[in-house]
Order: structure tokens, then C-alpha cells, then sequence
């Protein structure tokens, strides 16, 4: 399937992408002491993770429907993206922790302009992925690849706010580099959470949202204006939905006719719902 290819291609280059990227600032953070950049790194180190939970959670959740899943395997992805939102939030924790020591004790860290050259190279770096990740995102909707889109976009910001701090280092002001530890911390927590709540959401079974409900019974009195729309349910299965619906029809019209009309209106539902994967139509007649 092309879509779970172009999944698992920016899965894969976020891996490679942010190893390089830790590696490469766990080395110039450590060397310079600069807290500023080791939280920049340790947000690289929570990016491989998610971008390994995304391609997981990618190849789980286009597994087909079996004796066991009957709806399939869509959920796994908000599963794994759980785990994405928790691991940002344990490492931003740490992150914090460190920077406040840091500023208690009046820590400095040496300038060089390797910093800032790391800094940009991480800039240029993150906004590919991002413009590369968003593109395939607006064409598949994965909460995965929202996710990780999400992620370059904020690493881009955090590590623009790593450079500001490490420039005002040469007129001799560090506590800045131990606040920028701080804030890039604060950013990440605040993005797992929005992470979490939106999984947590759908595992819960909310349902679809409310524009793809007008649309819904758009497709449905388009269609006849002489058709009730009763009761509309929603079951989450991953990203897209089962919509189970109930419709009243003349109870004069056959039995043929109304499995026609069933028909055609779950095949237009799907194929112009962009959330919906299949469509379950209980017919009553008229009272």
C-alpha cells in the first residue's frame, strides 16, 4: 500500500535523522557543558523513539482484520503514540531537573562556534522533515505521522530559542542556556500531553467529529429527501471510523429497493467521508 510506504520511508528518516543529530549534539553539549544543547540532544533521543514507536506502530495497524481483531489493527498507532507522549514527558522531567541544578549553581558553559553551527544544522535538518512529514500527513491523516510532524516543527522552534541562548553566552550571561533547557523542556511536555489526550481519545471511543456528521446526513438527504435519518453511531478503528446509522423509508417500498438505496448510500459516505472506512445502515419503515 502506497501510503504505508511513504509512512515507514518518513518513519525511517526520522530515525536516521535524529541519530545523527544526537549523536553529533551529545558530543558538542557534553563538551562544552551547555544545557541548552544536552536538552536539544535529549530531545533528539525522545524523536528516535517516536519515530521507531511510529514505524511499529505503522506496520501493526495496516495488519488486516482476523479471527481475533475483527475491525483490525488501526488502534495500534494511538497505542504507540501513547507511548511517544510519555517518553517526551519522562525526558523533558529529567531535562528540567538538571537545568535547575544548573542554575543554583551557577554553572557556565564555554561559547565555540561549533555550537552555533549545530544549532543551524539542526534547523536546516528539522524543517525538511517537517515540510517532508506534513505533506504526506495532509494526504493520509495517521495520528503517527501527526505526531512526528508535530515534533520537527517544535524541534525547529526549541532549537532556534538553543541558539539564542548559546549567542548571549559571549557577552558572559549563561543563566540563560539552564532557562532555555527549561522552556525547550516545558514545549516537549506540552506536546506529548496534546499527544496523550488525542490517543487517549480515541481508545476511548470518541466519536467522529462533528463536520463529517453534517456530512453524513448531507450524502443522505441529498440523496432523497423523502429518507428519515434516525440514530448515528461512531467506532474508532485507528484514525478512520465504522459509522452504524439508522434509516426510516416508506414501508410501502420493497425489500430490494431498500437494500438499494442501503447501498448506494454507503458507498457515497465512504468514498466522500474522508474518516469513514465502512458504513452499517439498519433500514426501518415509516412509522
Amino acid at each position: 500500500m502506497e501510503e504505508t510506504k511513504k509512512i515507514k520511508i518518513a518513519s525511517l528518516l526520522g530515525i536516521f535523522g535524529n541519530l545523527f543529530l544526537l549523536v553529533v549534539k551529545s558530543g558538542v553539549g557534553l563538551l562544552f557543558k551547555s544545557q541548552a544543547m544536552i536538552a536539544d540532544a535529549t530531545n533528539s533521543a525522545g524523536d528516535i523513539f517516536a519515530s521507531v514507536m511510529a514505524f511499529v506502530g505503522n506496520k501493526i495497524s495496516t495488519e488486516p482484520a482476523d479471527e481475533d481483531h475483527n475491525v483490525g489493527h488501526g488502534k495500534a498507532e494511538y497505542i504507540f503514540s501513547l507511548f511517544i507522549g510519555l517518553a517526551m514527558i519522562l525526558a523533558s522531567l529529567i531535562v528540567i531537573i538538571n537545568s535547575i541544578k544548573s542554575i543554583i549553581t551557577n554553572h557556565a558553559f564555554n561559547y565555540s562556534f561549533l555550537l552555533v553551527i549545530i544549532c543551524i544544522l539542526t534547523i536546516i535538518i528539522k524543517l525538511s522533515l517537517y515540510i517532508y512529514t506534513k505533506i504526506i500527513y495532509k494526504k493520509n491523516s495517521s495520528i503517527l505521522l501527526k505526531s512526528l510532524y508535530k515534533d520537527h516543527r517544535n524541534d525547529c522552534l526549541i532549537t532556534c530559542g538553543t541558539l539564542v541562548s548559546i549567542l548571549f553566552s559571549l557577552i558572559n550571561i549563561y543563566w540563560i542556556d539552564s532557562v532555555a533547557g527549561i522552556l525547550i523542556s516545558f514545549w516537549i511536555i506540552f506536546t506529548g500531553l496534546k499527544i496523550i489526550n488525542e490517543s487517549y481519545d480515541v481508545l476511548m471511543d470518541q466519536s467522529i467529529d462533528n463536520d463529517s456528521k453534517l456530512q453524513i446526513e448531507n450524502i443522505i438527504y441529498q440523496h432523497s429527501k423523502e429518507i428519515e435519518m434516525g440514530k448515528m453511531s461512531s467506532i474508532p478503528i485507528g484514525y478512520k471510523y465504522i459509522i452504524v446509522l439508522t434509516i426510516y423509508v416508506d414501508g410501502k417500498m420493497s425489500t430490494k429497493d431498500a437494500h438499494e438505496i442501503t447501498k448506494i448510500l454507503q458507498t457515497n459516505i465512504k468514498n466522500q467521508v474522508k474518516r469513514v472506512d465502512r458504513v452499517i445502515i439498519h433500514v426501518n419503515p415509516k412509522e
